[in-house]
């Protein structure tokens, strides 16, 4: 993994679900943070990528609601495995079945991590549809068309 903070870049980070129920602290470096585009991370987050921060088992804790947690293990692939709170299905930070590292959403952030995505993988099975958001109109809110 590459993209590690300096420890000028370190700070504490609270993530949390979309109805609260959930809620933990990153304390240590973000090891990487990477958008991937595999077909499983798009199905589970329902979009065209998911946006990944990696960060030491140590340098997570659950402040409230680890019980509210659900998982799913993807039979056909031992290696995806996701977690989202039971109560709203919010994305939730998963251990990695290798249990080197969590896996940390990071659209369920508080706060900005400091730092942007280092690069994108399985770019090559990114959906048909994805298109570079730079290259389209930008609205505050809702478009008024």
């Amino acid at each position: 993994m590459t993209n590690t903070q300096s420890d000028a870049e370190r700070r504490t980070l609270e993530g949390s679900c979309l109805c609260g129920a959930v809620r933990y602290r990153i304390t240590g470096p973000i090891l990487t943070f990477q958008y991937c585009h595999c077909s499983r991370c798009r199905k589970f987050t329902g979009s065209g990528h998911a946006a990944n921060l990696f960060v030491r088992p140590e340098d997570l804790e659950w402040l409230r609601g680890e019980d509210s947690l659900g998982s799913y293990q993807l039979q056909a692939e031992p290696g995806f495995s996701t977690a989202f709170c039971k109560s709203c299905g919010c994305s939730m930070p998963n251990m990695a079945t290798s249990g080197n590292f969590w896996v940390v959403p990071a659209g369920a952030l508080d706060d900005d991590p400091g730092m942007k995505p280092a690069h994108n993988i399985f770019w090559g099975s990114r959906a048909p549809w994805f298109l570079d958001t730079s290259s389209l109109p930008l609205h505050e809110e809702w478009p008024s068309d």
